[in-house]
């Protein structure tokens, strides 16, 4: 039989907490998978059962012990169940983006060393196919998937009986190694033990919400990207919540409105494409006067959330990548409360959250209990210590001790300050600063987050390392595509005017060029969590940059 630690207070890993709910709650629905307008259910009971059939078939391929397994797919209630059946059978999972190229996926199975991959539904099928190399053997997980050889899901549930022991982990064993979106540079490998998974567990528990009712999660955004995982599946198993997935961006917002989630987490990207969804169906100027108009004020606001899916929401956040104070102050004002986090893939993404009682604006919240910062005095670099760091980079001790440092402090790469109540601001990433042709250092995520407030503007990047001056590549939000042509013109070159009154000469955005294409994970232009990757875009336009430079006009269309 399985064993259950009898203390689920502290300590804990999400295999304990998902023995705890399995035998408390096994007929209650635990996940919730969309196909078409109904929805195929898992109990706990259920998953528990697939879950240690798989780690069966697992054991029954003698893989060496600790064995390194990947997991390609888009969020499912198979992905959740391969997650625990690669713990359960004491092997180590290593979660693939479903964007991957064939280049990208080649290079992290091959670093890896996955010998054995978990297959179901990818953004693009035909583009990462061939990254799979020969001899990995893959488990299809649904559906088909062409000219992949391999053992089927089914099969294995017909062929397998459930795994009878399941010993619990050691504190010091692998639990996952998590590949980094790679917005600079190749991804690297992140390798966290189950001890560190259990300490980010007890220091987060007062923020997370686990003491709501019946829970419920909406699982969208890359389940192996650390925020989604944390959020959705660590928190879910803790609280002994449903997840509740999408089928595919068409019905997002109708998987949404049906899941009515009490925890959400959207990156900034997301709430910003929300927000023009909502501007679409309520101009400005009209929910403005909406809003100032008592009688209508609360009920305009419970319309937009309900319409959302998220009038019952008591824990919604925001993370992955800055977002613009204007964008919160924007949604604050329907009375939709976003919360900040901050965090790392190193740290597990814990290591700040803004308190619902305690607002600080400008800032990503406070740090968490058992989270030690310090500001570098010389390059403003944010360092940070607690017990759940990585453990390092997997085969890669030397980039491992340009992070980690002998005393356990991780140097993140981030620059901000940090004030006397635990407060951190975070100011911009130090691999983006740069140098301009007058010799004058620009950070370029405060001017890119002064854009935030013009609807027209969808994604930025602000540019120009071989130019005196920055210019801002735009692309067009969908409002702004329909739009007039001049009114666009002129709305941008008025934030222009607007933002360089601000900011100091050498720091002023010289031409904002509104660029034909949009940038996505297809293009490499964007990482899976919809951040800009600011090398491959500067790479891309370089040709261009100059000529824009020199012409005439300040609002440029390219061709």
């Amino acid at each position: 039989m399985t064993a259950l630690r009898s203390d689920l207070q502290k300590g804990q890993t999400l295999i304990d907490y998902f023995y705890y709910w399995e035998k408390q709650r096994p007929n209650a629905v635990y996940l919730r998978q969309p196909v078409g307008s109904r929805y195929q259910d898992f109990t706990w009971g259920e998953v528990g059962r697939q879950a240690r059939i798989v780690a069966t078939y697992l054991n029954s391929l003698d893989l060496p012990p600790k064995s390194n397994i990947g997991l390609l797919a888009r969020n499912c209630a198979h992905w959740i169940i391969t997650d625990l059946a690669i713990m359960l059978s004491g092997h180590v999972s290593v979660p693939l983006y479903p964007t991957l190229n064939a280049q990208q996926l080649r290079n992290v199975l091959t670093h890896s060393g996955c010998s054995l991959l978990f297959v179901g539904k990818v953004d693009n099928w035909t583009a990462s196919q061939s990254g799979i190399p020969a001899h990995t053997h893959c488990v299809i997980l649904t559906g088909q998937l062409p000219d992949l050889n391999g053992s089927r899901w089914e099969t294995i549930l017909e062929q397998y009986s459930p795994m009878t022991h399941c010993p619990l982990p050691h504190p010091s064993d692998l639990f996952t190694i998590i590949y980094t979106s790679g917005t600079t540079g190749n991804p690297k490998g992140v390798m966290m033990d189950y001890k560190a998974m259990a300490s980010a567990i007890d220091a987060t528990r007062p923020m997370m919400r686990h003491d709501i009712r019946n829970p419920r999660f909406f699982s969208y955004l890359p389940l192996s990207h650390v925020a989604e995982r944390s959020l959705v599946e660590a928190t879910s198993m803790i609280a002994g919540g449903t997840v509740y997935f999408s089928e595919s961006a068409d019905r997002f917002r109708t998987n949404l409105a049906s899941a009515r989630p009490t925890h959400f987490l959207a990156v900034p990207h997301i709430w910003s494409k929300i927000q023009q969804q909502i501007l679409a169906e309520l101009p400005q100027q009209k929910l403005n006067w909406l809003l100032r108009t008592p009688l209508l004020s609360a009920l305009v606001k419970q319309n937009i959330k309900r319409a959302l899916g998220l009038d019952q929401a008591k824990l919604i956040l925001t993370g992955a990548a800055p977002m613009p104070l204007s964008l919160i102050q924007w949604f604050r004002r329907l009375g939709i409360f976003i919360q900040e986090a901050y965090g790392l893939t190193e740290t597990l993404g814990a290591t700040t959250l803004m308190p619902p009682d305690e607002l600080k604006d400008g800032t990503v919240g406070q740090l968490h209990k058992g989270v030690q910062a310090r500001i570098d005095a010389l390059s403003g670099e944010i360092q940070i210590k607690c017990d759940w760091t990585l453990r390092g980079y997997y085969r890669e001790p030397a980039l491992t001790q340009t992070v980690l440092d002998a005393d356990g402090w991780l140097h993140t790469g981030d620059t901000g300050d940090l004030d006397a109540e635990g407060f951190l601001k975070v100011t911009g990433r130090l691999k983006d600063i740069y140098k301009t042709t007058k010799g004058k250092y620009i950070v370029p995520a405060p001017i890119e987050h002064g854009f935030a407030e013009n609807h027209f503007v969808e994604q930025i990047c602000v540019a120009g390392q071989q130019l005196p001056q920055p210019i801002a590549l735009i692309v067009l939000s969908d409002q702004g595509r329909q739009a007039d042509k001049t009114a666009v013109t002129q709305s941008l070159a008025e934030t222009i005017d607007a933002l360089n009154r601000n900011l100091d000469t050498y720091e002023r955005v010289k031409k904002v060029v509104i660029v034909k294409d949009h940038w996505t994970t297809d293009n490499n232009l964007v990482t899976p969590t919809l951040k800009i990757r600011r090398t491959s875009i500067e790479s891309r336009y370089q040709p261009q940059l100059q000529p824009w430079y020199e012409d005439a006009g300040t609002v440029i269309w390219e061709g």
